[in-house]
């Protein structure tokens, strides 16, 4: 079975779903078979990333959560943006970024528990090694249920006041749920902040691992979510604590 791996963040603008992205196409890169699913149903944003569009998009996540279609039919392969040199394989599995399918998940919902079912029938139709989980900033049903069963759950936070006490709740739950591997994650990180008095104050906040600490970065801001920047910036040092994190998410 594939290595589950949730990336979470109790508040919004966190650079998670860049930092998803990223890691993904770093394991697909060493030779893995990675899919990473936009569990973010209510603003997702991964599919910019890989120039998806919503003239581009076909099935969704939404699609097969309304008992539309397999969620296989949502899979899109972009294995093409990690370049010529990839050696395994790169999926994603989007959600709708129309705003009727928005409005109809907002108003009517959808049934949980088919998540993990379609968890489960990706890592076997496709034959995965890893399976990248983007959530939803906060706390819901689907992000409760997706720690509940994900083996590596990365919390990512900014160094504010205002993430450090919501990612208290969010590493609370984590524990009262029992996953068994945390981790915290520490992006935008002024280049003025000492990256090790970071990584210790976080360290000692919520008594668990820091696996990284990302500075903020002018470039990947100015990639504006079009590119991923693993790939852009190959020999970047952020580029290199991305490769460490994708290293840790896999032990």
């Amino acid at each position: 079975m594939a290595k589950i791996i949730m990336l979470h963040s109790f508040r919004g603008g966190t650079g998670k779903t860049n930092t998803s992205a990223n890691i993904g196409a770093l394991l697909a890169t060493s030779g893995l078979r990675v899919g990473v699913v936009d569990v973010d149903i209510q603003s997702p944003g991964i599919h910019a990333l890989f120039g998806i569009d919503d003239k581009s998009m076909g099935k969704t996540l939404n699609n097969f959560l309304w008992g539309e279609s397999a969620i296989e039919d949502a899979v899109v392969d972009v294995t093409a943006s990690l370049g010529d040199n990839a050696e395994g394989k790169f999926f994603l599995i989007p959600s709708s970024i129309k705003a009727s399918n928005i409005a109809r998940i907002l108003r009517d919902g959808y049934n949980t528990n088919l998540l993990d079912e379609g968890f489960k029938s990706l890592q076997n139709k496709l034959e995965l090694d890893a399976l990248i989980i983007d959530t939803h900033p906060g706390l819901n049903d689907e992000i409760l249920l997706s720690m509940a069963f994900a083996n590596t759950l990365g919390i990512i936070l900014r160094p504010d006041q205002q993430d450090y006490q919501g990612t208290s709740i969010s590493v609370k739950l984590a524990h009262n749920l029992e996953v068994a591997d945390i981790m915290l994650i520490v992006n935008k990180s002024p280049k003025l902040f000492n990256d090790e008095m970071v990584k210790s104050r976080v360290e000692e906040a919520y008594k668990g691992e820091v696996a990284a600490v990302l500075p903020h970065s002018d470039e990947l801001m100015a990639l504006s979510s079009a590119k991923l920047f693993v790939m852009e910036y190959p020999d970047d040092p952020m580029t290199a604590t991305f490769k460490k994190l994708a290293v840790r998410c896999m032990s």
